[in-house]
């Protein structure tokens, strides 16, 4: 099943009035390129962050942002801390001896040190609660980025199929093309070979059939056609393929569609079927340009 390497993936939820968000970005990328932006709180796992995402996405530039904060819904319970306080009036105490100063120390000099106040921010140091709630998030949001991903995928396995089916309908009336143009030319260039014949000049008969029949296998497609709609074949059946690598591997097979495509039609020296090709050239470069987005 085809992956489509751009997708959006989140999940949230708030526990103890705490909320987590866990949003996960992807866009085309050759390689799998993975950015984290965590919360001081979880920064000693960015890692495993890093490694849960890098275990389900082969391709794609991942972005990964998870926030946390208090819910603005619930009550904020402030106290003092008694201990800091203390030790900071302390230092006060000693910073005002050491500088001969005789200004007493200030609940105004206190309250510019946030830290004596303990409010619900404190419960976001607890990690051992905090970092299980953002791994579950996580996963979630890796499991909904994955489902985008796949339903782009299905979409643009739609149109691939649609767009090789109507290359091989052209292909099928550049075969009748072939057939008539080369019983065409095989005409043209036997009645050469009379008139050279009716004006009794010297000329090697069997030199003459030769060039004839060199000259008629130039134009012949046929090993061509027989190249491409294997090409299709291999094409259609590498978007069911489950494999990892599918992108790679249209993309190589794209590669040789286009390489028939450029012979076919300098080969077959006719307006009608240069025309043909170069429709099919237009569809297989849309084809290339929604396959950069394939994982």
């Amino acid at each position: 099943m085809l992956e489509s390497m751009t997708g959006y993936g989140s999940a949230e939820s708030v526990e103890n009035g705490v909320r987590t968000l866990v949003e996960l970005r992807s866009v085309n990328n050759r390689f799998a390129e993975i950015s984290v932006k965590l919360p001081r709180q979880l920064l000693s796992f960015e890692l495993e962050v890093r490694e849960m995402i890098r275990a389900h996405f082969q391709r794609g530039k991942i972005s990964a942002f998870i926030q946390v904060q208090l819910d603005e819904e619930q009550p904020i319970a402030v106290s003092v801390n008694a201990s800091k306080v203390k030790a900071y009036k302390g230092l006060l105490e000693t910073l005002q001896r050491e500088a001969q100063l005789t200004t007493p120390v200030t609940l105004e000099h206190l309250l510019r040190f946030p830290e004596v106040f303990d409010n619900g921010t404190t419960s976001l140091d607890q990690i051992e609660k905090l970092w299980p709630v953002a791994k579950k998030l996580l996963q979630e949001a890796i499991d909904r980025l994955k489902a985008m991903r796949r339903r782009e995928g299905e979409e643009l396995m739609v149109d691939f199929s649609v767009r090789i089916a109507e290359i091989e309908q052209t292909l099928a009336l550049v075969s009748t093309l072939s057939a008539e143009n080369l019983e065409a030319v095989r005409k043209r260039l036997a009645a050469k070979v009379e008139v050279i014949a009716s004006k009794d000049l010297a000329y090697s008969r069997d030199r003459l059939e030769m060039e004839l029949v060199l000259a008629a296998d130039k134009l012949d497609i046929t090993e061509e056609l027989t190249r491409f709609a294997s090409h299709n074949k291999f094409f259609l059946e590498e978007l069911g393929n489950d494999e990892s690598g599918t992108g790679r591997k249209l993309n190589f097979l794209l590669q040789e569609q286009l390489r028939e495509a450029n012979t076919i039609a300098s080969k077959s020296q006719n307006a009608e079927i240069s025309q043909k090709m170069v429709r099919i050239k237009e569809e297989l470069e849309k084809v290339r340009e929604q396959l950069q987005n394939i994982e």
